[in-house]
């Protein structure tokens, strides 16, 4: 039996995976600038989380999630996003009554969806994400879209669009509801099965519907923008105002929704528009969700975060051409001919991890020669030679892989020498 990783998964070996380190490491700096700090949660939940976090009528939980009963007959779910854990989190571990508000955290980890896997798209898909709780400040809005923003840009992705739109509070979106609800009704049987269903269910979300995104009445859909009353267009403007005051290009989007009943005001969407991305250029999308803490149980906690798919953000350094700055030099290579220089190597192989230098020696009891060439392929910048005649005299030899120059070291130096050598970054 040929045993293969199941459909919508792959394995990530470690010739890419010092890239995914790379991406994380650089995100994670940008985070600790940001001042958010890293929270960890649960792969899996209770099932009702999501239901009541994500929404029953959403694709994600009517369609998408990995669902299970355990020994107890408990129902659980793979973490199809991260939001609703972490305000789980927030609502369970009282953060709410931290010292420090708002609470600003972020996330990475596997989610795990049942869609038709396509390149960029997977059944365990893997996010970053952030999430602030605690404050209703459109500056924190504009906060948390700069920090997506940034994340793309430090990276050097340049082909990226921002779109933003306002749902406005709840009062405005539930005129534009209603409004959408007496504008659809009456093509309610031209639309998918879908569709009908969101027309009673959540109105909202049949703008996104990818199925019906050509029928005559999306293009004379009312738009949000013209239900917004005064409180929520002025959120907007600010919103828009400290986009600007950074520098930070945008355009409105007035199709853009979030379609959960608790979404409100700020919703945006990052887009890759760079040539042969694909059909699907999303790569990040995130909006404002005051609501959602009372939802799972908590006190009246506004909140607001977004989500990227880094297996998408890989996809865009690579069509944009864009090599990480991985180091995939080794530092040492310790090369042992004859019993007693291979004692000798495993010694200093040791001392020299001690002294934070990576090193590697051959495992495989291969000639000099050999050895030499897995220093090659592993592009070594020393080597470091024991035999016989070294350990007679007590020396080892050094070489410089990219000179080529040697220089006898006592054994008793040759750790310091070589770490100082690599810890100066001096090949001479």
């Amino acid at each position: 039996m040929s045993m293969k990783a199941p459909r919508g998964t792959v394995d990530i070996l470690p010739k890419d995976a010092k890239k995914w380190q790379y991406v994380e490491n650089e995100i994670k700096r940008i985070c600790n600038h940001y001042c958010y700090e890293e929270i960890r949660t649960p792969i899996f939940e209770h099932t009702e989380l999501f239901q009541r976090g994500v929404g029953d009528t959403t694709d994600i939980v009517q369609k998408e999630m990995y669902t299970f009963e355990d020994r107890g007959g408990r129902s659980l779910t793979l973490r199809p996003e991260g939001t609703a854990s972490v305000v789980r989190a927030f609502v369970q571990n009282k953060l709410h009554g931290a010292v420090n508000q708002p609470v600003k955290m972020y996330y990475f980890g596997p989610m795990f969806r049942y869609e038709r896997p396509q390149q960029g798209r997977m059944r365990q898909l893997n996010q970053f994400g952030v999430e602030v709780l605690g404050s209703s400040d459109p500056a924190v809005d504009a906060e948390v879209i700069d920090l997506a923003m940034t994340c793309y840009q430090k990276l050097g992705l340049s082909s990226l669009k921002l779109f933003i739109n306002s749902l406005g509070d709840q009062e405005s979106r539930q005129d534009y509801r209603n409004a959408l609800v007496e504008h659809f009704t009456p093509h309610q049987s031209e639309l998918c099965s879908d569709c009908q269903s969101r027309l009673a269910q959540n109105p909202l979300r049949i703008l996104d519907c990818k199925t019906d995104r050509d029928h005559p009445a999306m293009k004379t859909a009312p738009a949000i923008l013209d239900y917004l009353n005064d409180e929520s267009k002025e959120y907007f403007e600010k919103v828009k105002e400290y986009l600007e005051a950074m520098g930070i290009d945008y355009e409105v989007d007035q199709n853009l929704v979030r379609g959960l009943d608790y979404y409100n005001h700020t919703a945006f969407e990052i887009m890759s528009e760079a040539e042969g991305f694909g059909a699907i250029t999303t790569l990040a999308g995130g909006g404002r969700y005051n609501g959602l803490v009372e939802e799972l149980g908590g006190p009246d906690t506004p909140g607001i975060g977004f989500a990227m798919g880094i297996e998408r953000l890989l996809m865009a350094l690579e069509v944009e051409n864009i090599e990480l700055p991985v180091n995939e030099a080794l530092d040492c290579f310790v090369i042992a001919q004859g019993e007693m220089a291979q004692k000798e190597g495993v010694k200093v192989v040791h001392q020299l991890r001690q002294q934070n230098v990576q090193v590697d020696k051959d495992y495989q009891q291969r000639k000099m020669k050999g050895q030499f060439k897995a220093a090659d392929r592993l592009k070594a910048k020393y080597t470091i030679v024991l035999g016989e005649s070294e350990l007679e005299k007590q020396v080892a030899n050094v070489k410089a892989m990219d000179t080529g120059d040697q220089v006898e070291v006592p054994l008793d130096k040759i750790v310091d020498y070589v770490a100082e050598k690599v810890q100066g970054g001096s090949q001479s």
